[in-house]
């Protein structure tokens, strides 16, 4: 379905929820650095597991040994073992072989470097990939700039300032009709009842 985008990142701020954490010093247009997957929340156990909230729609990345980065400096880290425990995804990290050590996670952010981020289908982007895409009508009137997306049960929403005012574009393929990432722009068909 054209604009389903997979949660590969997300954080707690607006921003960083949708994927955008390393986006100090860049401007809007170039792609982040850096994507958030996962909060540590707490300790787990004596051998320094540490239990973590799952931000990424491939949740299978945690299965596996790699490289991820923590923090607001992004440091990176290596994992080493990662489980489900009774629904809770549990992690090791090198290094971190007790409670105490592992309790200096507590909270902080656990990234992926932007290119180790999952390939995805013709039809689907990432967040960061859409926040800030131009908007344009079929008929060539310029609508303005994506500001964020709501997502919810059905299908997400794209928020469009339009004029001073809120545009609200359901992610349908009766209303998004093309979405050009290189060139950053996006194609809509207003239908009737969208224009505020």
């Amino acid at each position: 379905m054209k604009g389903q985008m997979p949660q590969e990142e997300s954080a707690p701020s607006e921003l960083e929820r949708r994927g955008l954490g390393g986006s100090e010093g860049r401007k809007a247009s170039e792609p982040p650095r850096y994507l958030a997957v996962a909060r540590i929340r707490r300790p787990w156990g004596l051998r320094g597991f540490v239990k973590i909230d799952v931000w990424t729609d491939f949740p299978e990345r945690f299965r596996r040994p790699g490289r991820f980065f923590v923090g607001e400096d992004y440091r990176p880290i290596w994992l080493e073992h990662g489980r489900i425990f009774k629904g809770q995804w549990l992690v090791k990290f090198a290094g971190y072989d007790t409670p105490e050590a592992s309790g200096e996670l507590r909270n902080q952010i656990l990234y992926i470097s932007a290119e180790d981020a999952m390939p995805l289908g013709e039809d689907e982007y990432y967040i960061h990939e859409i926040i800030g895409l131009e908007v344009w009508s079929d008929e060539g009137e310029r609508l303005g700039l994506v500001t964020d997306v709501i997502e919810t049960g059905a299908n997400d929403v794209y928020v469009v300032d339009w004029q001073g005012k809120t545009l609200l574009l359901p992610a349908i393929s009766q209303v998004i009709l093309s979405i050009d990432r290189e060139a950053r722009r996006m194609v809509v068909h207003l239908m009737e009842g969208l224009v505020p």
